[in-house]
């Protein structure tokens, strides 16, 4: 399913910009992908699609100032626990890279969830760094945001053979 997914995310600039799912289906098979991953990647693409879409990103007139429960609004103080069926699905790893996306302002809480969503939606289980750093990739397609340089090479390098300083 990610092997599609990277597809997509390469072939079609913004999540806008792509096709129909059933279109979309059709082309990736002309492309020459197995039936399952399709699937599997168009069932994950809808949920995408859906969790975009009922997410509102930066509500205007949004303070980090606490209100009142009526809001569902996570404010600057809040913290966010993990259930273990998520830490399981996760693992450290996974939960870490989103700490530190978090952390450096690039992912906020809306996007984190839609990210949780889908990482929790993966046909499989537990997600590698690697098949989360797609997923995150996916969730700033879909909403139309470009990741800025610095995150984008986070998300696209490989760790593997970085020589710290």
């Amino acid at each position: 399913m990610f092997e599609v997914l990277v597809y997509v995310y390469e072939n079609y600039w913004r999540g806008d910009a792509c096709p129909e799912l059933q279109q979309l289906g059709r082309k990736l098979s002309a492309h020459g992908f197995e039936p399952d991953e399709i699937h599997d990647a168009l069932v994950w693409l809808d949920g995408l699609n859906l969790a975009a879409e009922s997410t509102t990103l930066w509500p205007e007139g949004f303070d980090t100032t606490p209100e009142p429960s009526s809001t569902h609004h996570q404010a600057a103080t809040s913290l966010r626990v993990y259930s273990v069926a998520e830490q399981d699905h996760l693992g450290a790893e996974c939960l870490g890279f989103i700490t530190f996306l978090e952390t450096a302002g690039v992912l906020p809480a809306p996007m984190r969830e839609i990210v949780v969503d889908r990482a929790m939606a993966a046909p499989v289980g537990p997600v590698s760094l690697d098949e989360l750093k797609i997923i995150v990739l996916m969730v700033y397609w879909r909403v139309g945001e470009e990741p800025d340089a610095l995150v984008l090479d986070e998300l696209c390098d490989a760790s593997q053979g970085r020589l710290p300083h």
